[in-house]
This record gives C-alpha cells, sequence and structure tokens, in this order.
C-alpha cells in the first residue's frame, strides 16, 4: 500500500490523501478545495495530482468545501467511481455542492477580469451547478458505527467525529493478500464540548493514524467565557454604539450553533430587542437539514427541545433567502444582527455586507471560525487601516473582534485527549495534515511528549510505502 498526499499537507484547506493498494484499488480520503489565495488557488485545484478517473472510490470525512468542494470538478473529469460518506454528510453535500458551483459560476467573471489584466487568458468555473448535482449520483450514505464493504477487501466504518453535522473519523480495514492494516483518518476533529452535537466517540484502534493540526499550536478559551463575551459584543454594538453587528459564519455548523446560543439569549431574556437576519439560502437549507438529523444533537439541545420546539427560531429571528432581501439590509439604519455565509469571508453575501459596513465605526465584525492565511477573513483580523473587497480599496474604521471558542476545531489539548483512544505502542505511523507548518510542528512536539511515535508532517505530494 502507498499513501500520497495530495492536499491540506502543512495547509489546512485542499484536504485529499491518496491510498493505492496492492489489489490495484485507488481510494482518495475527502476531495476539498483548496480556499484562500486567488491565482494559487485556482491553480492548485485545476491539478489535483491525481487523474480523477482513475480513482475508484472517495471516502468522505464531512461536508465542509475544503473536504467535499472538488468532488464536482472530478466529476467533470470522469471520476464515475463511489462517494462513500455519512447520511446527514451526504443530506449536506446536495445543497453545499450546488452553492459552491453557483458562487464560482459568479465569482470566475471577476477572477478573469484579474487574470486579463495580468495578460491571463480566461477560465471556465472549476465545475457548473449540472456537474455538482449530477456528482451526487455517485453518493452512498452509511450509518455510523456500521461496516460498510467496498469489496471483499477492503471495509469502512465511521465513527461520529463531533466536528459537524454527519462528521465522522473513517477506520479502513484493508486486506492485502492476507495481511490486516487498519488506516484511521479522523477528517476534523470536534471539540468535546459542542453546543448542538455530540462529543466525539472513540473510534476504532489502527495501525496508521492519518489526523488534523488546525489548531496544534492553540488553546481555546472557555465555553461559558465565550458566550459571555458574544453577549457582550452584542450589547456594545448593538446598544452601546447602536451600530451593526456583521458575523461572517460557515453556513453549516457555525450559523447553527450561533443561532442557538442567541436563540437561548432571547428565551431567557438576555437578548436586546433588535432584529436577527441569517442571510445565506444555504444557512437556511442547512437549518432544515440540522431539523432532520435531531438524532446527532447533544443532552443539552434534547432538554431545550422540550420546551422551545425549535432552537433554531425566535420572533426577532429573520431567515433571508431572495437576493432583494438581502440587498435591502445595505440600506438598514437600525442596530442588527447579520450573520452570513462565507466564515472566511472568501465568497458569498458576507463579501457585500462587509463592503457595506467595514467602513462605520459604529458597527463591529465578529470572527467566530478559523480563517486561513490569506482569506479576506484573515486579512481583516490583522487590522490594516485599508483592505480591499471585490477589488474596491475601503477604510477599516468599523471594529473587529474574534471569539475562537465557537470553532468546530478541537485545540491541541482537546485533539490530544481525543487520540488516547489509540494504542500507541501498536500504531506504526501518524501523519501530521490539515495544518500550517508551525501549527503542525507545535502539535508533533506535544504528541511526541506523550508517548505518540514515528510522527511526519508530510509535504504535497509526498509519497509513503506502508508495506
Amino acid at each position: 500500500m502507498k499513501l500520497t498526499f495530495l492536499g491540506a499537507a502543512r495547509q489546512v484547506t485542499g484536504s485529499k490523501h491518496l491510498i493505492e493498494t496492492r489489489h490495484g484499488k485507488r481510494i482518495l480520503l475527502d476531495c476539498g478545495l483548496y480556499q484562500g489565495k486567488g491565482l494559487e488557488t485556482d491553480a492548485m485545484n485545476r491539478d489535483p495530482g491525481v487523474d480523477p478517473a482513475s480513482i475508484d472510490h472517495i471516502i468522505l470525512t464531512h461536508a465542509h468545501i475544503d473536504h467535499s468542494g472538488l468532488i464536482p470538478f472530478f466529476y467533470k473529469n470522469g471520476f464515475r467511481g463511489s462517494v462513500i460518506c455519512t447520511h446527514a454528510t451526504r443530506d449536506l453535500c446536495s445543497i453545499m455542492l450546488p452553492d459552491s458551483a453557483h458562487i464560482q459560476e459568479q465569482d470566475i467573471v471577476w477572477f478573469n477580469k484579474k487574470r486579463q489584466r495580468q495578460g491571463l487568458p480566461p477560465v471556465p468555473p472549476l465545475y457548473s451547478e449540472k456537474d455538482a448535482r449530477a456528482c451526487l449520483e455517485l453518493f452512498i450514505g452509511v450509518a455510523y458505527n456500521r461496516k460498510f464493504y467496498i469489496d471483499n477487501n477492503i471495509k469502512v466504518k465511521f465513527t461520529n467525529s463531533g466536528h459537524m453535522l454527519g462528521s465522522g473519523v473513517v477506520t479502513i480495514e484493508l486486506d492485502e493478500f492476507g495481511t490486516m492494516t487498519r488506516i484511521g483518518y479522523t477528517g476534523d476533529i470536534g471539540r468535546p464540548g459542542n453546543y448542538l452535537l455530540q462529543a466525539p466517540q472513540a473510534f476504532p484502534h489502527c495501525d496508521i493514524l492519518i489526523t488534523e493540526s488546525t489548531y496544534g499550536d492553540r488553546l481555546h478559551e472557555a465555553r461559558e467565557a465565550a458566550e459571555k463575551r458574544l453577549l457582550e459584543i452584542v450589547n456594545y454594538t448593538c446598544l452601546d454604539k447602536q451600530g451593526k453587528l456583521i458575523i461572517p459564519s460557515f453556513a453549516i455548523g457555525r450559523a447553527q450553533e450561533i443561532v442557538f446560543l442567541l436563540n437561548n439569549f432571547y428565551n431567557q431574556g438576555l437578548l436586546p430587542k433588535i432584529p436577527v437576519y441569517v442571510d445565506s439560502p444555504l444557512a437556511v437549507n442547512a437549518t432544515n437539514i440540522f431539523r432532520m438529523h435531531l438524532d446527532e444533537m447533544n443532552q443539552h439541545v434534547a432538554e431545550v427541545l422540550e420546551s422551545d420546539p425549535d432552537p433554531f427560531g425566535f420572533n426577532a429571528l429573520h431567515y433571508i433567502n431572495n437576493v432583494e432581501e438581502s440587498k435591502r439590509l445595505n440600506n438598514l439604519n437600525e442596530p442588527a444582527i447579520i450573520i452570513s455565509a462565507s466564515g472566511m469571508a472568501e465568497a458569498g453575501r458576507i463579501k457585500h455586507h462587509l463592503a457595506n459596513n467595514i467602513d462605520n465605526p459604529k458597527n463591529s465584525i465578529l470572527f467566530v471560525g478559523y480563517c486561513a492565511p490569506s482569506t479576506l477573513g484573515a486579512r481583516i483580523q490583522e487590522k490594516p487601516d485599508e483592505i480591499s473587497i471585490f477589488g474596491i480599496p475601503h477604510k477599516l474604521r468599523a471594529e473587529i473582534f474574534s471569539i475562537d471558542a465557537f470553532s468546530g476545531h478541537a485545540d491541541y489539548q482537546e485533539m490530544g485527549d481525543y487520540l488516547e483512544c489509540q494504542n500507541k505502542e501498536k500504531l506504526r505511523r501518524v501523519f501530521l495534515v490539515h495544518g500550517e507548518t508551525k501549527a503542525a510542528e507545535h502539535y508533533a512536539g506535544w504528541l511526541s511528549d506523550r508517548n505518540f511515535k514515528n510522527i511526519a508532517i508530510p509535504e504535497r505530494g509526498e509519497s509513503f510505502a506502508m508495506d
């Protein structure tokens, strides 16, 4: 067997890890988009490092676009194998992948203008909505903790990783001519105190472990402090300054968490009497999918449901679907909270809300999740005097806040605690992916101190023979 790391190697986005078996099978763990580096990112996405038509199966840990967003591109370029994932991941991809295609079809116009200024020819979008919808026919949904037989030599099992709805650690049992190898791939690891989802569940022992390192050098503040801080920022912005609070948020998971917390504040009489807008069709549709999978929610949500039949809705909350309603928010002069995708502020309606509000000191912008380097969200958090949005410079006068504790990624202490379910003496190799080099190196050292051995931080395109 050979492992090749095609993406999310010494960086956070673009997850793609190739397994080539001695029986001739080619299995891709995740198939994600690179995000946040403009022309460079586009080139990396168009060169995935493998012929899509040669892949037999894609095993998908969860629906986030940096893990799933290149599947339609693979389909467009000849992939016709199966995409194996959990039921909820399949449901979420049914709305997320067409949405990703729609954004690309819109953004390619601006992108090609930029290429033209640099003397480069225009390019088509990576894929179309038609490609995104067609690839969904290849998806196979699998329940948690049930073995799925790809063939007589390969079995797959998903264990709840608690990162987002439907996310799962993948355990692969690979029989190569009588030699059994168990490969574990965590994808992204959730936090033990998630507001909505059940805590990550221990997964079976593996011989080879591939695991994330996004927050490999950082610790999150306590959840209770984060809730208090959120309410303070709401009151400060909307009551003291009489401004708007703009929250860039991932449409899947983070948006629902923030709405759930605001719903709790509302039920407790703590939320100011201001309108709250969720301006993301994707978030609206995703919230409906969350309602379909309440069995994956934690005990706290179950208790809230006893007195509140809809934890994702309250009187002051407005879900925005159409473009005209979204545009009307630009002329809103009263205090309000606007939650909009995407979390890294790289695409979607959030860019318009930032462009229309970032130069007003009455307003605040609150980041509630990880922003990869070079993304608009990361650049705003550096607090420059001026920021370019849609190629137009804007004075940055709004106040900038961030609360890392809302991240769906575990910090290095939480990740390490989670990996204690593994037998360290029997782990042959540990590969750290999905993290910037600095974070991965710190995490590798920390894991070594806890007696994890044979840890590697692969480069993009690097291969390892595991015979």
